[in-house]
């Protein structure tokens, strides 16, 4: 059996009846191919050959298999394409006949070209895109152009074709190869129409001109059913020579040396055929030849079974069949055999090998800096003081072996004597695979032996002085410990200052490991929104592209990661899905995308028997680093339920998890699963990233105990929302948010409602009422069940429901809850309780906003007295309490008591609390009430602006509070004659209010109220304190209590 760099020829068929033609003339024919499925070996007279049965028609078929054999058999240099094909009947002074062969000296893509409204043209100089042979073939086809080079062929054809037809004849198939005779030889003239001549039921009537239709049944039908008129039909010389017995043998074929035409459509018109033969001297068309010429110079050997009109049948096909492969058998006779040429160890290590598993990526767009960066680092010369290490690093999915596949055909195109050789490092097998085949590409002795040390000896032979320049890709470096351990591939990297090593990693670690300088690691982006689009683009049709809002949406939610685009892209192709359509089921839910994004996809560019979903794509990663850094997993399982962006380290991990923890953190953004904000403590988790975590955690039934585990967690350390503390739950709210979203899988009720009760108590101090209302209302029901209606804890909750309501101005559903509350409270904690206080306070405040004064009074009086005693008179409740008696006091007409109550309060609490405080902040608020109607405006300006200032830089200038302010400043500059600027305060709080809560909110409605819209005025003077007054004491003394 010869060895693989022993096979230089490759012959390649589309049809099952043409690689039986092509078997009859082969001398041995060998078992498949174990590592290329799609190949048999043979013999024909001297030469070992590749024989290739194509899975289907067309170009990109013939590409993907020729990509195959060059992949598997790299001495191959030379591809025959031999079959059957439609001939040119008559080019110059040439006829053609069928059964005669065609031999390609060039191949014309002849569907490659522009389009115009009058026509289609094909591109100029489109031979020189495609590779020939090499010279010494060239040669060998222009002798055959000579009368005697012709003749001798011919005669060896003639030989050859009668030893198919007897070998035939031994195996039972020799009638399907006998010569159909002249009679069936049979051409029109071009516009003569194949169809139905007399047949008034059917289009075929119709059919007058050119580019009229026929019916299928015409189509299908045979020149002699539908008959087909002999006055249409060409008379040929050669034909009648044949015909009147001048040529002793009428089957032995002529053989044409010519430009074929090759593309993916059939040409099944004879008008159509003459104008694009006839500019470029086309002799024949095929439709294999320019895919198998992307990747291997290309002969085609075609037998003419057919005239390429509208006339032609399969009667000839057989027969041209066996033609070509005699033709082929004559042909290899007159080429040396890969034995008798001789190669020195110079002469393979200079070779120029090109050992590239991957066709090149037509949809390969942008990244053009890049490119330009790597391709100086690794241009053969570059450094001659060293063997360069370059890494090209990145999330899985972003684009490295793209990049690394395109450096490989520039750096080809370029520098055609650079070697490159292509190696995967997944795992140890594949690695070793890829070696060995580049051994018997360089012809290393010893490399087939079942001793062989196949990584010591590529190394060695890359490593001679006299090795030339190459460059070897190290495509998947991820795994640390497969490079760098004990037994890792690193020892067996070949050192050479003519050579250059890239690599492409997930793993930044690996990198470093590698030992690579800074500046030879380059890190992918993702793609910018251009290159993403034109990507999205290539593989649509415009009508799926033609919503740009959606496109730009789309790429968006994918994060502009590239196989995400493509994936997508794929699909929607298949199903023929416009853009928003797809969007929209992204958007469904994560179960839908999961699902999207898990669909596989045929993709050229990526290693055959691994996963390229994007769903699928990290799941290696998952696995490496849950070996190497168990404590980092852990993190990932928690990380995936909080919100994407600005992730604080104090909710991932605890002071006891130490150096374990940043080494944790750094094999995490050493993936690019995460990103660190520089300096901030903050980490941004990859969206895509999220979701695949998702589904691995699903899969491996682990996604329930991990959304507890990080309820637990967020409820540990997520504070109690308080003022002092607000920096801190501001910057976890998102987060709780987020993995409140995932608690129908927790198995933990009370972590999930103490979670929920934080939450909305920071959406209640937030100033959004109606999302504390609803986060109130689920975890009272949640309490209520778990732990009873009397529990503190469930009437906390109550309480703290009547409250949202209150402050929305539902009162009718609020008095009746706070005695409920005041009742269980009383009987449950006692009556001086400060839970039962507050209940007092909440019922005196109902009691206020019914302007019950005297009665709201005296509660506030009794609960002050209690507080005192129970609390101290600095207690934070007990000094809201003093500051809702002066409100109250205030309501009944006691400006004088009311000041000074406000005086003390104010005292206190900017000691006790501090300036910035909201409650202090409050009686400020309410002293400037004071001011403003006893005329004190000017003063009542100046505190108003400082309180302004305040709750826009602690609040937000959206808060409810900041709102209020900003009105109470407009009354005051109402009542200076400040009438604009008041009215353009107004506006804006009512602009404000209606985005923020709805156009009929009773908030807005009550800015309205005040400001009456396209007037120039507002409500009087003199009732406007007493009008807010009235709202602003609702809001002040009912707190969240």
């Amino acid at each position: 059996m010869p060895r693989r760099e022993d096979f230089e020829i490759a012959i390649v068929c589309s049809l099952p009846l043409e690689y039986d033609a092509v078997s009859l003339v082969s001398d041995e024919v060998w078992k498949e191919d174990r590592e290329n499925n799609d190949c048999k070996t043979g013999r024909i007279g001297e030469h070992n050959v590749v024989l290739a049965l194509l899975p289907g028609m067309g170009k990109a078929s013939a590409a993907s298999t020729a990509a195959n054999i060059r992949s598997s058999y790299r001495h191959v240099r030379l591809c025959f394409l031999v079959g059957v094909c439609g001939g040119v009947p008559q080019t110059g002074s040439k006829e053609i006949l069928l059964g005669d062969v065609v031999v390609s000296k060039a191949i014309v893509s002849y569907d490659f070209g522009r389009q115009y409204p009058d026509g289609f043209t094909l591109k100029d100089g489109i031979e020189s895109n495609t590779a020939g042979p090499d010279r010494d073939i060239r040669k060998q086809l222009a002798i055959f152009e000579t009368s005697d080079g012709r003749f001798r062929l011919q005669e060896e054809v003639a030989s050859f074709l009668e030893k198919l037809q007897a070998k035939a004849t031994q195996q039972r198939c020799g009638a399907k190869y006998s010569y159909p005779g002249t009679d069936e030889d049979r051409l029109f003239k071009p516009e003569y129409r194949h169809k139905h001549r007399i047949s008034p039921t059917c289009i075929c009537s119709k059919c007058e001109k050119g580019s009229d239709p026929v019916c299928e049944d015409a189509v299908k039908s045979s020149c002699h059913d539908l008959g087909c008129a002999d006055q249409y039909l060409v008379p040929r010389r050669q034909l009648n020579r044949k015909l009147e017995g001048e040529i002793k043998k009428a089957q032995d074929p002529i053989i044409h040396i010519g430009i074929v035409g090759s593309g993916d459509r059939v040409i099944k018109s004879g008008e159509h055929r003459d104008s694009i033969a006839k500019p470029k001297s086309i002799i024949a068309f095929e439709m294999e030849g320019a895919g198998i010429m992307e990747e291997i110079p290309c002969v085609v050997v075609k037998g003419v079974c057919d005239y390429a009109d509208c006339h032609k049948s399969k009667k000839w096909q057989d027969f041209a069949a066996a033609t070509a492969a005699s033709a082929l058998q004559a042909i290899l006779g007159y080429m040396p055999p890969a034995k008798s040429r001789k190669y020195s160890v110079e002469q393979v290590l200079r070779e120029g090998h090109f050992l590239v598993p991957f066709g090149r990526n037509e949809s390969f767009v942008g990244r053009e800096d890049i490119l330009q960066r790597l391709i100086t680092r690794i241009t053969p010369g570059a450094n001659t003081d060293d063997c360069q290490r370059t890494a090209v690093e990145g999330l899985g999915g972003i684009g490295k072996t793209q990049i690394a596949l395109e450096i490989a055909f520039r750096l080809h195109d370029a520098h055609p004597s650079c070697s490159i050789f292509w190696v995967p490092a997944v795992e140890a097998a594949g690695f070793e695979k890829a070696y060995h085949e580049i051994g018997q590409s360089l012809g290393v002795v010893g490399i087939d032996e079942d001793s062989a040390d196949v990584k010591t000896l590529v190394n060695a032979a890359l490593s001679r002085k006299d090795a030339g320049a190459w460059l070897l890709i190290v495509d998947n470096a991820d795994d640390t410990d497969l490079l760098c351990g004990p037994a890792g591939l690193l020892n067996s990297l070949p050192f050479s200052r003519m050579g250059s090593i890239l690599f492409t990693t997930r793993n930044h670690q690996a990198a470093v490991e590698l030992d690579i300088p800074e500046t030879g690691i380059v890190s992918m982006p993702e793609m910018s929104q251009t290159e993403a689009t034109e990507l999205l683009q290539r593989s649509l049709k415009e009508s799926q592209t033609q919503d740009t809002a959606s496109l730009t949406s789309l790429l968006d939610f994918l994060a502009y990661l590239p196989l995400a685009i493509k994936q997508a892209s794929a699909y929607m192709a298949k199903t023929g899905m416009a853009i928003p359509r797809y969007l929209q089921h992204c958007r469904s839910s994560d179960k839908n995308l999961i699902k999207l994004l898990s669909k596989d996809f045929e993709d050229r560019g990526r290693y055959r028997g691994i996963k390229n979903a994007v769903a699928t794509t990290w799941l290696i990663s998952f696995e490496q680093i849950s070996r190497d850094y168990p404590l980092a997993i852990q993190y990932l399982r928690s990380m995936c339920f909080l919100a994407e962006k600005e992730i604080p380290a104090s909710l991932v991990w605890t002071a006891d998890d130490g150096l374990e923890a940043d080494e944790a953190m750094g094999a995490l953004k050493a993936y690019a699963f995460i990103a660190e904000r520089a300096g901030q403590g903050l980490y941004d988790m990859h969206r895509l990233v999220r979701l695949a975590i998702h589904s691995w955690l699903e899969n491996g039934g682990e996604f329930e105990t991990c959304v507890t585990a990080t309820l637990r967690q967020l409820d540990k350390v997520f504070p109690s929302p308080e003022y002092e503390n607000r920096a801190d739950w501001v910057q976890y709210l998102p987060h709780a948010l987020t993995a409140l979203n995932f608690r129908e899988y927790s198995t933990d009720s009370m972590a999930e409602s103490n979670l929920l009760f934080k939450v909305a108590q920071s959406s209640y101090l937030l100033g959004k009422y109606q999302e504390a209302e609803s986060f109130y209302d689920q975890v009272l029901e949640l309490r209520t069940k778990v732990l009873g209606a009397e529990h503190p804890d469930t009437l906390l909750s109550k309480n703290n429901f009547a409250n949202t309501l209150y402050s929305q101005r539902k009162y009718d559903k609020v008095e009746v809850i706070h005695r409920q509350i005041l009742e269980l409270r009383t009987k449950v904690l006692g009556a001086e309780h400060p839970d039962t206080l507050r209940s007092m306070t909440n019922i005196a405040s109902m009691l206020h906003s019914q302007r019950e004064y005297d009665e709201a009074e005296a509660i506030f009086r009794q609960v002050l007295e209690l507080q005192i005693k129970v609390l101290g008179a600095e207690h934070p409740d007990t000094l809201r309490s003093l500051a809702n008696l002066g409100i109250v006091l205030h309501s009944q007409g006691k400006i004088d008591e009311a000041k000074a109550i406000y005086q003390q309060a104010l005292g206190i609490q900017t000691n006790v609390l501090g300036s910035e405080h909201p409650d202090t902040l409050q009686s400020m608020s309410e002293l400037a009430i004071v001011l403003h109607s006893q005329g004190k405006s000017d003063e009542a300006k100046a505190i108003y602006q400082q309180v302004l200032g305040i709750q826009t830089k602690v609040l937000g200038s959206e808060h409810s509070d900041t709102l209020w302010s900003r009105r109470s400043l407009a009354i005051v500059l109402y009542k200076l004659g400040k009438k604009d600027e008041a009215k353009a305060i107004y506006q804006q709080v009512l602009e404000i209010q209606a985005k923020m809560l709805g156009s009929e909110h009773p908030e807005t409605l009550s800015t309205e109220s005040y400001f009456l819209k396209g007037r120039s005025r507002v409500v009087s003077a003199k009732a406007a304190p007493y009008i807010y007054h009235w709202f602003k004491g609702v809001s002040r003394v009912l707190r969240l209590l």
